[in-house]
């Protein structure tokens, strides 16, 4: 799916930002992003984590609107659905810095984004020799410093945003052999 018919939902509110910045509401709206619609039940068992707890946080995504029920997918009145709103979340950075309390809660989502991508990195390490050798081989980690002007800078973050969009559209869940990949680059200017 090209990168401009993906469904998003930017975020500028603190409050949204705040709700988003949670773990597990973070992993909840991944695996409805990456796995598709689930039940409660369902996400609580993908995610351990206690039905009564994914309920609470699924309300408080929905309040903000980064989750909506699908009740069609129901099979009884008691079984709620739930599905993500959007494909894609984004934020403006520079533009959160203008003001306290969103330059606040956006440090915390993105405190948060970057702990889960960590975690997800550690746990593939631990699961590695689960894997068949040739995606082992396949997996790529490294890192580099260029010395670059804030223009070249973004220059580099569109350039990583278009390939990474690029891969994202060439995927289908349904061809064999395919998994899901996580893709995560930064680029940032060296503290």
């Amino acid at each position: 799916m090209p990168e401009s018919s993906r469904r998003r939902i930017h975020v500028e509110d603190p409050s949204a930002l705040r709700a988003m910045a949670h773990p597990l509401r973070l992993r909840i709206v991944g695996s409805l992003r990456t796995d598709g619609p689930q039940s409660v039940g369902a996400l609580s068992e993908r995610l351990d984590a206690a039905p009564g707890s994914i309920s609470y946080h699924l309300g408080t995504l929905e309040r903000h609107g980064f989750v909506e029920q699908a009740p069609e997918l129901a099979r009884d009145g008691r079984e709620r659905w739930w599905r993500a709103s959007a494909e894609v979340t984004t934020f403006d950075a520079a533009e959160l810095q203008r003001d306290p309390e969103r330059r606040a809660a956006g440090r915390a989502l993105r405190r948060t984004i970057v702990q889960r991508y960590a975690a997800e990195q550690l746990a593939y390490l631990e699961t590695e020799e689960t894997l068949a050798p040739e995606w082992v081989a396949a997996a790529a980690i490294g890192d580099d410093v260029a010395w670059l002007t804030p223009e070249e800078l973004g220059e580099l973050g569109a350039e990583l945003a278009e390939l990474a969009s690029r891969w994202q559209a060439r995927g289908d869940r349904g061809r064999a052999g395919a998994a899901p990949v996580h893709l995560v680059y930064t680029a940032f200017h060296r503290p």
